[in-house]
């Protein structure tokens, strides 16, 4: 590729995990000449480069179900899912290239024209008819100047920010398993509940203040645990500061969490830890404003919408607590399953671009449900549909009619199965 002269697509999705891989293959296979940056050297985002596992959320989507299937399934090999990603972005007829971070974005008239990349051989741009931003933390929408908000309401805190990693050596006849706050209240360990010991372990300096909760995931390998558990608060995922202590912080969390499990959970005393992160896990940034907004309510209720374009989403208002250890709620609210209508992906004022993953439109409690990666690649395949009946159409994102969006998406979800 020359990187001195500009480049032309029809669309170009900027960021790799889910929502950019649903993004880029449904706009690729629907006819579009298509370009997916990425800015780390592997495809998958958090599931790859972050180690976040499983693969969470529920969606109505055949398509997103088919996608997920052929990647790997819920508990895939992420050391191949970023080959079986590419290959399908690919298959599809996208462009790839990786190591392309997002540097800034032109916008004439209230329209995104084109975008600049800091490219290893010097920066270049890149012109679309339709942008999608997949970056998770709106990357593409706030270089273009789109209205956002960030973190809950009154004092602006994020969820925390975490370090997910792998252990080995988990004897696996004696281990046992905790995924979630209910579990650890249940789960026995020597006659005690597994959340009494680490609460315990907490309040004798053996864990950090911030980790209340040892979560534990099977793999698909024998004798291997993923472990979400260190929880690093009052930072800023947006501030290079913030993320550097994040990064340092919660890598010396992750020694403590080992070793407290070597002592304290019984089959886990020969555990190593095998695998840490590229890159610390960022659950909340930016949430873009757009045409509608999704909020607790429509969650609590399961609300249906006729322009939905993501249907009976589902997961947990999962809250890790801003101002503290565990779950902001005590326990995760639960969430009927809801609608996510099209505008939610459409920035308010702003033509040319959509959204797509967890910068979508949203409260902060909505969020914590849509956040995850089912969800998120179900809004990518969306928001990639809709990008390309725009090119084909020639009219801007906000002109789209959402049940032909859903048509496409039935239709390429048939073929895909």
């Amino acid at each position: 590729m020359n990187h001195s002269t500009n480049q032309v697509y029809d669309v170009v999705v900027c960021g790799g995990g889910p929502a950019g891989i649903g993004a880029a293959m449904l706009a690729a296979r629907l006819g579009c000449r298509t370009l997916l940056l990425e800015r780390y050297g592997r495809l998958g985002g958090m599931a790859v480069s972050g180690l976040v596992q499983p693969v969470l959320g529920t969606v109505d989507s055949p398509l997103a179900n088919a996608i997920i299937a052929r990647l790997g399934g819920r508990r895939p090999d992420f050391e191949r899912f970023d080959l079986l990603a590419a290959d399908e972005v690919t298959g599809a007829g996208a462009t790839l290239l990786l190591h392309c971070p997002i540097s800034g974005a032109q916008v004439e008239d209230g329209c995104l024209r084109t975008i600049t990349v800091a490219g290893k051989s010097g920066p270049f741009t890149c012109q679309a008819k339709v942008f999608v931003d997949a970056t998770g933390d709106g990357d593409v929408a706030f270089a273009a100047g789109a209205e956002y908000e960030q973190g809950r309401p009154g004092d602006g805190l994020t969820q925390p920010m975490s370090i997910m990693f792998r252990i080995s050596g988990v004897d696996e006849s004696r281990a046992f398993r905790c995924g979630s706050e209910e579990e650890a209240r249940t789960c026995q360990v020597a006659g005690r509940t597994w959340h009494e010991i680490v609460t315990e372990g907490q309040a004798q300096g053996l864990l950090p203040a911030s980790v209340g909760i040892i979560r534990t995931y099977l793999t698909h390998r024998p004798g291997e645990r993923g472990v979400n558990a260190t929880q690093v608060n009052y930072v800023n995922g947006t501030s290079e500061a913030d993320l550097t202590r994040a990064e340092l912080e919660g890598r010396r969390q992750a020694f403590q969490v080992l070793d407290f499990l070597r002592t304290h959970a019984p089959g886990y005393e020969d555990a190593i830890i095998s695998a840490m992160p590229a890159v610390i896990g960022v659950r909340e940034t930016r949430r873009f404003r757009g045409i509608e907004q999704l909020v607790r309510e429509d969650l609590i209720t399961g609300r249906r919408r006729p322009d939905a374009v993501v249907k009976a989403a589902c997961f947990c208002i999962d809250i890790h607590n801003p101002d503290g250890s565990g779950q902001a709620e005590g326990f995760a609210a639960r969430a009927k399953p809801y609608d996510i209508p099209y505008g939610c992906l459409v920035p308010r004022d702003l033509d040319g671009l959509l959204l797509a993953g967890r910068c979508i439109s949203g409260t902060h409690d909505a969020h914590a449900s849509y956040r995850v990666m089912a969800i998120a690649l179900a809004t990518g395949a969306a928001a990639g549909t809709a990008a390309a009946i725009a090119c084909r159409d020639g009219v801007q994102p906000r002109q789209v009619d959402p049940p032909a969006v859903c048509q496409l998406l039935d239709a390429t979800g048939s073929a895909l199965r």
